[in-house]
């Protein structure tokens, strides 16, 4: 990940690492944190924690995953184990990274062989899509369409 300033702030890179400082054409910009995603075992524990403690808003319910919305629309979900959906969630909570066009990014990283999980999925003016780091995590990237 390179980190460049851009008008009095710093703007993050994930890609590869150029001759230039900045950005290159193979450099994703995140804009941020735009989704979390936890498959846990201590399903209803974790809803209590971010339902009654932390007092997140409920925006999705279903048997098996409870979606909440931070303040600043961020969005986070949690599955029980049984979601066969998402069983490749298996190193822990995913984060979701904010950029512009998932489509060009996912272009980008795949060309420096970042590996990804099926096809660009989309939803309600959202598209995303799931990787697998260089530390074996799983993450994903996400932006409006």
């Amino acid at each position: 990940m390179n980190k460049g300033k851009e008008k009095g702030r710093t703007t993050c890179y994930l890609g590869a690492r150029t001759t230039r400082q900045w950005e290159d054409e193979r450099d994703v910009e995140v804009k941020g944190l735009g989704w979390l995603g936890i498959r846990t075992a201590r399903f209803e524990e974790t809803l209590r924690l971010f339902r009654d403690v932390m007092n997140l808003e409920i925006v999705r319910q279903e048997y098996d995953m409870v979606g909440f919305s931070f303040p600043d629309g961020t969005e986070m979900e949690v599955w029980r184990p049984e979601d066969d959906f998402h069983s490749f969630f298996t190193t822990g909570p995913v984060v979701g990274f904010r950029v512009d066009d998932v489509e060009q990014a996912r272009a980008r990283m795949e060309a420096i062989g970042i590996e990804f999980f099926g096809p660009v999925q989309r939803s309600e003016g959202a598209s995303w899509t799931h990787f697998r780091g260089p530390d074996g995590n799983v993450y994903e990237i996400i932006g409006r369409d």
